[in-house]
């Protein structure tokens, strides 16, 4: 990575207009995509997640201190059965990844999610001085190989009706993000309590040639309670009713960092930088997990990388994280604009417009810049566009009218963008997550 930097002469040159890569081995509409949007909101809806993300396996003596070494979280409940949100800072305290975190077994545990931590974890498992043995494996789709497990998930109001008839015997009883053992078909699957877009739900997962088998049978018990496969497209769209960013650019580049860069490669840490904010400061893309809204898992009763920076945010953090819910009309004039004479505006794919892995746009106040907006999508159930964005403290009051610049840069290279005018959108400031929680 470090060498592909000084080629490109700084991050961001590097980052800027790659396009995405391939998100899952899922289609992109299974039945239809708005189907599928209101099925997790008025019936359930089943999700196949074994493509997207990466896994990483810690075991050994030395776990929990390794983790509490490199996580703002706190350790101190761990106990199999449990999982949590993994969070990682630089020691700058800026975000660099998150994953959802296991406790398998007394020194065994797995951690699911985007490749920014698992790297950072791996790299620091491999060079420092612990009693572990860190395992990761890519993302099944760009590595082409199986995953080591399908993960699947339901979610809606009638997701706990489906698991019960699914499910060899009863359900145990389970808190939220706690997980226990379950047999489907026969076969031992580890169901996790869970939920996306704030409705209730399960996680499950096993051994990988058990999937198809799983996924029938839970289907199966779907039918009579209206159950729709999530396409890849309608599958990511819930995180921005949730309050989830999935991606942002990682903390990666500071000084001091160096070695790190030296040790990752180009295919594992790369991510493109979409949308109409530039700036040539790779820190002008960072974010802290405060800002991110991680606030409340940060125990500052321990040691961790970045706990002194995010320190001294906490409790008046500069920024914060929002929904955005965009102007219908304004979002209109986007698609008129093809049916008129001049130049047209940033086509809009619905419902969730994503030409790079890290979209960044400009979020506007009097025509001066108040903060970013990443993730977006159309969700038909609220008949809204929404954004998640990180905003001045000073705009973060639900309300607030700001103004979002749809398009990018003129001298934009990303082949998936056509030549486009820039938009301004109205946008209004609104909670994050932007619906009540019913998990």
């Amino acid at each position: 990575m470090a060498e592909a930097v000084e080629a490109a002469g700084n991050p961001v040159e590097l980052m800027r207009d790659l396009g995405v890569g391939k998100f899952t081995k899922v289609p992109d509409e299974i039945t239809n995509w708005i189907e599928e949007q209101r099925s997790w909101r008025e019936s359930v809806a089943f999700a196949d997640q074994s493509y997207h993300m990466t896994d990483q396996y810690v075991e050994g003596p030395d776990a929990l201190e390794f983790y509490s070494e490199f996580a703002v979280n706190n350790f101190d409940n761990a106990e199999p059965g449990k999982a949590k949100q993994l969070v990682v800072a630089n020691p700058n305290g800026k975000f660099i990844g998150d994953a959802i975190w296991f406790h398998l077994d007394d020194e065994k545990f797995l951690s699911v999610g985007g490749a920014a931590a698992h790297n950072w974890l791996q790299y620091q498992a491999e060079t420092g001085e612990y009693d572990v043995t860190a395992e990761l494996q890519g993302r099944p789709v760009q590595t082409g190989e199986d995953p080591n497990n399908f993960r699947f998930q339901v979610q809606g109001p009638e997701a706990i009706k489906v698991m019960e008839e699914a499910v060899d015997g009863d359900i145990p009883e389970l808190g939220f993000f706690n997980f226990g053992d379950v047999e489907i078909e026969g076969h031992e699957v580890n169901l996790l309590r869970h939920g996306m877009a704030g409705e209730p739900g399960f996680e499950f997962w096993g051994p990988y040639e058990h999937g198809d088998e799983i996924k029938e049978a839970v289907m199966a018990a779907g039918e009579e309670y209206d159950i729709h496969h999530l396409g890849a497209v309608s599958y990511q769209t819930p995180n921005a009713v949730l309050g989830w960013i999935p991606l942002v650019v990682p903390a990666i580049f500071d000084e001091g960092m160096e070695d790190y860069l030296e040790w990752l490669s180009v295919g594992q840490g790369l991510l493109s930088i979409g949308g109409s904010f530039e700036s040539d400061d790779i820190t002008d893309y960072y974010f802290t997990p405060t800002e991110l809204g991680y606030g409340h898992i940060i125990d500052f009763d321990h040691d961790f990388v970045g706990k002194e920076a995010l320190e001294a945010e906490a409790g008046d953090p500069d920024r914060e994280k929002v929904t955005l819910v965009w102007d219908g009309d304004d979002i209109v004039d986007v698609f008129a604009s093809l049916f008129s004479d001049g130049e047209t505006y940033k086509f809009m794919e619905l419902p969730h417009p994503r030409d790079a892995a890290c979209p960044y746009d400009q979020v506007l106040k009097d025509g001066e810049l108040v903060g970013l907006s990443t993730d977006k999508s159309y969700i038909y159930n609220h008949r809204d566009f929404i954004s998640l964005a990180v905003v001045d403290a000073a705009y973060a009051e639900p309300g607030t009218e700001v103004t979002v610049v749809w398009g990018d840069p003129e001298d934009n290279t990303n082949k998936r963008v056509e030549r486009h005018a820039k938009k301004e959108i109205t946008a209004t400031v609104a909670p994050a997550p932007y619906s009540e929680d019913k998990r």
